[in-house]
């Protein structure tokens, strides 16, 4: 085990840190000041250093900028009971490796220098790279990827109303983006429309527009999102959430290209290209009796099925590394990717697809001890999520385990939840009612 340096100028806690270390079979060099401390990092060269923050007429952020600059992989993990957000800020800047707050549990502080250590850069964990990445943001090589890519190929040209699904986080929406920018239209507007965000009453305002007086509240004429949206593309998320009734209005909007808002007696012709995105089945939900027939055949002109994450494991390093990339460009970051961090990565089963990989690499490459992430980062990183034993016989059963399990992991905090899931806190709720799990 590596020899230890623990400055603190309380006796009784410096005896008492120093002689649980040494039970636990470590090295330690104990000082009372920052001036010893000092003395010994230019005398040796610590892989790790424990200090308390308030010492003397110098402080712990001393003895952190002295570590870190006779060894930059040193860890440093400070220690206070005056935690402030100006002394945390210090230490993170720094490059500390941990922060505890007095009073902690030894237990606690045994498990960050375990952690310290775990980081500590190994000869047979170098850091992974990957040469040439693509500059798309439509990321794989794998082959339920490579039939996407072809559809998407074919498609993209034409005007064909084209139907996208797919679990939760798979990219949907990015399929959509990438259909319009290969379009005729794209340079004109893409409009994406979250149906299951929108109320039921509001949404075919929102979709087809309302004129001055047509409900309370509607002061002046209002274009919908069809009509904004002329000679481009309108992305309706969700569409499987979409009431029954509603479903009517849209489907002769998808046979007559015409929209007539709210408190209007006319119609008005529009040039839009129609795209539909669900993680439901809707077939199924055709069969039960819960969407149109008719609706489905409309929007089901051409089907673009996205693969879960858990099915194309083998582009996990393509867009682990993307996400490196641009998360260290877009916050100025070095952070590496080890070998180990690599294999975790791929290990997991990704409950939340290729959203839940991206939202976790941009907390890694903030967060990550050391600016290097590592299998210990990855998992103290995942540690919130349940991988999924059994993905469900449908799109919308995979959907409600994955999000009955993540409400379990976070103890049932729709927030965080959310942000686990990476959709909209409203829209969760909205499938938790759907559920029947308000």
């Amino acid at each position: 085990m590596p020899r230890l340096l623990v400055v603190e100028d309380d006796s009784s806690v410096r005896s008492t840190i120093a002689t649980f270390l040494e039970l636990e079979g470590y090295s330690v060099d104990a000082v009372a000041s920052t001036r010893e401390a000092l003395e010994r990092l230019g005398a040796a060269s610590y892989p790790i250093v424990v200090s308390d923050i308030y010492l003397d007429d110098r402080t712990g952020l001393d003895v952190l900028a002295a570590a870190r600059r006779g060894n930059p992989s040193c860890a440093v993990i400070l220690m206070s009971a005056r935690g402030s957000i100006e002394t945390v800020m210090a230490a993170t800047q720094g490059g500390a490796f941990d922060y505890l707050a007095k009073p902690f549990d030894l237990d606690d502080m045994l498990a960050a220098i375990q952690r310290a250590e775990a980081s500590r850069l190994d000869p047979a964990d170098a850091d992974s790279s990957i040469d040439d990445l693509p500059s798309t943001s439509m990321i794989g090589s794998s082959a339920g990827m490579v039939d996407v890519y072809k559809t998407v190929s074919r498609v993209a040209p034409t005007d064909a109303t084209v139907l996208i699904e797919g679990e939760t986080g798979t990219g949907k929406e990015i399929v959509a983006r990438m259909i319009h920018s290969n379009s005729a239209r794209s340079s004109q507007p893409f409009v994406p429309v979250d149906c299951a965000s929108i109320a039921p009453a509001l949404l075919e305002s929102e979709l087809f527009g309302a004129l001055k007086g047509a409900y309370t509240g509607a002061d002046r004429d209002r274009p919908g999102v069809l009509e904004s949206a002329n000679n481009g593309t309108v992305f309706l998320d969700e569409i499987g959430d979409i009431e029954l009734n509603f479903q009517l209005r849209l489907l002769r909007f998808l046979q007559e290209r015409e929209v007539r808002p709210l408190g209007s007696t006319r119609g008005r012709k529009v040039n839009v290209r129609i795209l539909a995105a669900t993680n439901r089945d809707v077939q199924k939900m055709v069969q039960d009796g819960k969407f149109r027939e008719d609706l489905w055949f409309r929007l089901n002109v051409v089907r673009v099925q996205l693969p879960p994450l858990r099915e194309r494991h083998g582009d996990v390093p393509l867009l682990a590394h993307h996400f490196l990339r641009l998360y260290n460009d877009r916050y100025r970051q070095e952070t590496r990717l080890a070998v180990s961090g690599l294999k975790a990565l791929e290990d997991y089963s990704w409950p939340g697809n290729v959203r839940q990989l991206q939202h976790l690499m941009e907390r890694l490459v903030l967060l990550a001890p050391q600016g290097r992430i590592d299998e210990n980062a990855v998992q103290d990183g995942i540690h919130m999520t349940s991988p999924r034993d059994d993905p469900g016989d449908t799109l919308a059963g995979a959907e409600a385990d994955q999000i009955r399990k993540v409400l379990a992991a976070t103890g049932g905090n729709k927030s965080r939840a959310a942000r686990i899931l990476g959709i909209e806190r409203k829209t969760l709720y909205r499938k938790l009612e759907r559920m029947d799990l308000d």
